[in-house]
């Protein structure tokens, strides 16, 4: 994940007021690891960087500069074995400068709980072994109820962990039978308190909305109970069918009802409604964040003086509060390396000499993944460099999820000779903004809440007004990481538009 630093700068929350080393830090991709990359850790060893060895700790599949095989016998960590109970919050740097930093690691993709706290601590050990990792990068790991007791859940902050996103999905027994979930109603209240209790402000909660036979009250009462448990960050996903679950097969079928297009957006326009009365932030189509400055569990009802935000005001300020670091990488089109099976990454290769943008995508079965990591070093299946028209479409399919939109100087680092104003006409002029459903000022393009509503919708004449002002459509590049959601896009190519 890049982060514009000034020379010298440690990158960290509030730089450039932390650490400075005698040149400049190189900052990289941000890390996403899938279970089977933590799988692979259990089964091989990871290779040290520090404590005289002159080696350089492998981080596993990541497709990258870290290539050196693990060697029989080596222990776990680049500085010593992990312990139980040591902890690993300000996490071990090795006594040779390193030229990069990573700002944020994210274990997800599926139930990294399952690992042990100690794998866990094995990651964080090779990812600051190969790159400078401050005590204060965001690392995020998701969980399921049924895997996240207090002892595990304290192993996991000793390890390193510093944010929880829990997989409660819903806080109804029944709803949670339909999912085919593990846990109960009980379990994941039990799993969010204890999450608080040692996340406290950086525990987030994901709920799923749009389920079969699932009523607009039904909807709205539940997420008043979210809102009596939840921290600060709720994220909301729209039930998406998986094709081969038994779910997916009933509804198809004609065994259960799929819900009407219309009920889904009032779901959405509801919860909105009362998260943003909260005191939340609806930073991102599917995100909110509570405000900096509102106070934890707000009346459902009760709209604090926090909450009073225009909805086309700019948004220039750094991320406050609870808003996923991580996640803005994504949406803000930084830089990522994803390592595991099926996982995807975006950035420049500068340790191969590249200097271009690429697409990696990991291989997908994951026994041929741990395969190649073991034989080759990496597990990458894809490796696509990336146009600069292909950039600029991710750049505005991401960004415009976010409430802050695209900033002049983000479209401008990925196009410095055609500006927003050049593709999308200057102020007021376009007709989504004539349709108030997006704004373009000097704060750059942004939805306003009525467009992020409807930005799948929006995107398709969007991406063919870019295309026609670049030129020649391009060919499309495959969908970055994420839930589909209320904000995804699918299909459809650049006709010639109005």
């Amino acid at each position: 994940m890049w982060r514009v630093a000034p020379m010298g700068c440690v990158l960290k929350a509030g730089c450039p007021g932390g650490s400075v080393l005698p040149f400049p830090v190189v900052p990289v991709p941000a890390v996403a690891l899938l279970p089977q990359a933590l799988l692979l850790l259990q089964l091989q060893h990871i290779r040290g960087a520090g404590g005289g060895r002159g080696g350089r700790a492998r981080l596993p599949g990541a497709g990258g500069t870290h290539p050196a095989p693990a060697q029989p016998g080596e222990e776990v960590g680049a500085w010593g074995q992990w312990g139980d109970t040591e902890p690993f919050s300000a996490h071990p740097q090795p006594p040779h400068y390193l030229p990069y930093s990573i700002t944020s690691v994210f274990f997800g993709g599926g139930t990294p709980s399952l690992a042990s706290p100690g794998t866990i601590a094995a990651v964080l050990e090779a990812v600051a072994g190969a790159a400078h990792l401050p005590a204060g990068a965001e690392v995020t790991l998701e969980a399921n109820p049924s895997s996240t007791t207090t002892q595990r859940l304290a192993g996991f902050k000793a390890a390193g962990v510093n944010r929880l996103s829990i997989g409660v999905q819903s806080l109804d027994d029944v709803e949670l039978r339909l999912l085919g979930r593990e846990h109960t109603a009980a379990e994941a209240q039990a799993a969010v308190e204890a999450a608080r209790g040692l996340f406290p402000g950086r525990t987030s909660m994901d709920l799923l909305f749009g389920l079969p036979r699932q009523s607009l009250h039904a909807w709205t009462q539940g997420l008043e109970a979210a809102l009596q448990l939840c921290d600060d960050h709720i994220s909301l996903y729209q039930l998406t069918l998986e094709r081969g679950t038994v779910l997916a097969a009933q509804v198809w079928g004609g065994a259960l009802p799929a819900p009407p297009q219309d009920l889904l957006a009032d779901m959405y326009q509801a919860a909105r409604a009362m998260l943003v009365a909260a005191g939340f932030r609806h930073y991102e189509v599917s995100n909110f964040a509570r405000k900096v400055g509102c106070p934890p569990c707000c009346p459902p009802h009760a709209v604090p003086p926090c909450s009073r935000l225009s909805p086309i005001a700019p948004y220039n300020a750094p991320p406050q509060g609870a808003l996923s670091t991580h996640n803005l990488s994504y949406w803000r089109a930084e830089q990522y390396i994803g390592v595991g099976p099926g996982a995807h990454g975006r950035f420049v290769p500068r340790g191969e000499g590249g200097c271009s943008r690429e697409a990696r995508v990991q291989m997908l079965e994951p026994i041929a993944w741990m395969r190649a990591v073991q034989s080759q070093g990496h597990g990458t299946g894809k490796r696509v460099m990336l146009s600069p028209l292909e950039q600029l479409e991710e750049v505005l399919a991401l960004g415009l999820r976010t409430d802050e939109g695209i900033t002049h100087e983000r479209w401008g680092r990925f196009s410095p000779h055609l500006s927003l104003e050049a593709v999308f006409g200057a102020a007021g002029q376009a007709l989504q903004q004539q349709q108030g459903w997006m704004v373009l000022d000097s704060g750059g393009l942004r939805c306003t809440e009525r467009g992020l509503a409807v930005l799948d919708s929006l995107l398709p004449d969007l991406l063919c007004r870019l295309q026609r002002a670049w030129g020649p459509a391009a060919p499309r590049p495959s969908p970055g990481p994420g839930r589909r959601d209320r904000g995804a896009v699918s299909g459809g190519g650049c006709g010639a538009g109005p």
